[in-house]
């Protein structure tokens, strides 16, 4: 009797975390997705464009996951001892790409600094205030968003081609605070712009980001390994327990 409950509550259990698979692969292809473009934003200010490996991988996995839960779920349901099999080792194999993608996310979270400590000072220089310009755009963008101004503050800007060339003694408008009216960019007037640089921010935003794909990958790990767990439990005592039922008909051992 105990054998019979623990293998229905393992079957219940694991046709419920198929369920969450699903849930899972569509957070997973999200969180990817998010990571691909808000990169796509700051994508100016680093080079490496193996930074975005851990984003492929989970958008991969997250697909993946789908065929996961299917598998699973009909594995589950008929007693398939191939198809639950079969559903172990995929879990096992996604499982071990899931580590891979915490490992690949923690070593590319610390090249961040470098890379946009590297790049900054170039793609402000490239500076040159106009709309067609990507490194003008990607620039505006950040000092909007994060609001932020220069590199380390706005003075910075007074060592760049396009303040030396404008003459005018102003930063660009994107460095004026939104609750400032008539802000000209003027370094005569600090108190209208933002009082930050944004080499911090773009730091800081990019682990950020990172950290999303890292804390994803580890809490549908942790799922998966519950997930590989019943499933184990299925397979070995309905090899050997004849009170091994299907779950949907709820029948029971005479």
């Amino acid at each position: 009797m105990m054998g019979q409950c623990g293998i229905t509550s393992s079957k219940t259990v694991l046709v419920f975390l198929n369920l969450i698979f699903w849930a899972a692969a569509g957070i997973l292809c999200y969180v990817g997705a998010y990571v691909f473009i808000t990169y796509d934003d700051y994508d100016h200010f680093f080079e490496d464009v193996y930074t975005l490996i851990p984003a492929v991988v989970i958008m991969a996995v997250g697909a993946l996951l789908f065929i996961i839960g299917l598998i699973g779920c009909c594995a589950t349901i008929r007693e398939s001892r191939c198809g639950l099999a079969t559903f172990v080792i995929i879990l096992m194999l996604v499982f071990v790409t899931e580590v891979v993608v915490v490992v690949l996310g923690y070593i590319y979270r610390a090249k961040v600094e470098d890379e946009v400590n590297h790049s900054i000072q170039r793609v402000y220089d490239e500076y040159n205030g106009t709309n067609t310009d990507a490194p003008s755009r990607a620039i505006d963008y950040v000092q909007r968003q994060l609001h932020c101004c220069g590199i380390t503050n706005y003075s910075d800007w007074k060592n760049t081609p396009w303040f030396k060339e404008s003459r005018n003694n102003s930063v660009p408008l994107s460095c004026c605070k939104p609750n400032v009216n008539n802000c000209t960019g003027s370094l005569s007037r600090p108190r209208d712009l933002y009082p930050e640089g944004c080499e911090a921010l773009v730091v800081k935003k990019l682990k950020e980001i990172m950290m999303y794909v890292i804390w994803a990958a580890l809490t549908f790990a942790a799922i998966q390994m519950l997930g590989m767990l019943c499933a184990c439990v299925v397979l070995c005592r309905g090899s050997r327990d004849p009170a091994y039922e299907l779950l949907i008909t709820g029948g029971t051992y005479a």
